[in-house]
């Protein structure tokens, strides 16, 4: 048997080719290894959490099991494949540190019940019950504005995998809480909600799903395309901008970050960080400052395909309209199911290791974009 290479992801190429022909290069996806795993977060019922006013919150404690998981694998010098989504996130990880992983997620869980009222889910799929189950699970790096590289995936073995861990929600998965503290270092939220840039008029959060997982590439070309043709160019969709982007240096958003991070509020760090937050007025004018926030733009997170397209994009009404009506065609043709949701501003939190490059923004849309667009989509999947 072939040892764990736990530097497979960290050793593929980086594509640069336009996103929509790298979906039908075969020779530039590589099968995931066997003995890797996947792991799946989730809050269950974010539906009705979003619904009652907790999106931010929904959001906030998605972003903590990233920055929980990024952590143990960087201490590790490993790098991991990762898809926020709104409500939770997929990861697909070596065994090396499959256990840390999840001992540190089981403690994450206990926090956010305790904190927050939700109920995380967290669970662990082997890639090699993917195959068995004869779905595909294929990878390739994407390299987008800004030198932002992101994994592409192909198959529905991420699909699987997450039907099978909501399907054993009640059963044990044998992992205790670690004993250390959580580290969420690098975890923040400090963005105030963020209007769309200027000559945009709004944010929308779009799902897309192919209906057959051999036309996925050819299905999701399509899409990129269209979207490209009626949108413009990446950087013109996309919905952060500087001149829109306000602090939100309240103590209650500081507290909750804390609460995350720590699993209380400690009045002396709390302090401490406000304090940090008043200097951020004054070195976000500094050249430093500058140059942080336009590489904040370029490394956020709007596009996520983990075998199906999560995006965030803005622009006007009659666009999106239009793009509408061509998903509405591709869908009575029977190429895909979408489901996306219109709001008027994005909602952003960070994972910021350090000031230069090591930092990473998870957007959606306000009010749960992801998972309202997810909602459209599952009640289609259940009149099918």
């Amino acid at each position: 048997m072939p040892a764990i290479d736990p530097n497979f992801y960290s050793d593929l190429k980086v594509n640069t080719i336009p996103l929509g022909e790298l979906f039908i290069k075969e020779e530039l996806f590589n099968n995931v290894p066997a003995d890797w795993h996947i792991i799946i977060t989730d809050i269950k019922g974010s539906t009705l959490a979003v619904s009652s006013g907790q999106h931010e919150n929904v959001n906030f404690v998605a972003t903590g099991s990233i920055v929980s998981v990024l952590n143990i694998a960087f201490k590790h010098n490993i790098t991991v494949p990762f898809f926020f989504g709104g409500d939770g996130a997929t990861f697909i990880v070596p065994a090396p540190i499959v256990d840390t992983v999840m001992k540190a997620l089981v403690l994450y869980k206990d926090n956010t019940r305790k904190n927050f009222d939700l109920e995380l889910r967290a669970g662990i799929v082997p890639v090699k019950q993917v195959y068995d189950e004869g779905y595909k699970l294929c990878i390739s790096k994407y390299c987008t504005t800004g030198n932002f590289t992101i994994p592409v995936v192909l198959g529905n073995g991420l699909s699987y995998a997450e039907k099978v861990i909501k399907g054993n929600e009640g059963e044990s998965f044998d992992y205790m809480a670690q004993e250390d503290e959580l580290d969420l270092t690098g975890m923040q939220c400090r963005w105030d909600k963020i209007p769309p840039p200027e000559n945009s008029e709004e944010v929308v959060s779009l799902l897309v799903v192919a209906r057959e997982e051999n036309k996925q590439a050819e299905v999701f070309k399509k899409v990129i395309c269209y979207i490209d043709e009626i949108y413009g160019d990446p950087e013109k969709r996309q919905p952060i901008s500087v001149p829109k982007l306000k602090l939100k240096s309240t103590f209650d958003r500081l507290g909750r970050e804390m609460k995350v991070k720590l699993g209380n509020v400690k009045v002396m760090e709390l302090l401490k960080d406000w304090m940090v937050m008043l200097y951020s007025y004054i070195w976000f004018s500094t050249k430093k400052g500058k140059h942080y926030l336009n590489r904040l733009v370029e490394m956020s997170d709007t596009l996520v395909i983990d075998g199906k397209i999560n995006t965030v994009i803005s622009g006007t009404s009659a666009q999106r309209k239009k793009l509408q009506e061509v998903l509405t065609k591709l869908e009575s043709d029977g190429e895909l199911y979408f489901g996306f949701h219109v709001s008027r501003e994005s909602v952003m939190s960070c994972y910021v290791r350090d000031l230069e490059d090591g930092h990473i923004h998870f957007v959606d849309g306000s009010e749960g974009g992801y998972t309202k667009a997810a909602g459209f989509i599952k009640k289609k999947l259940a009149g099918m």
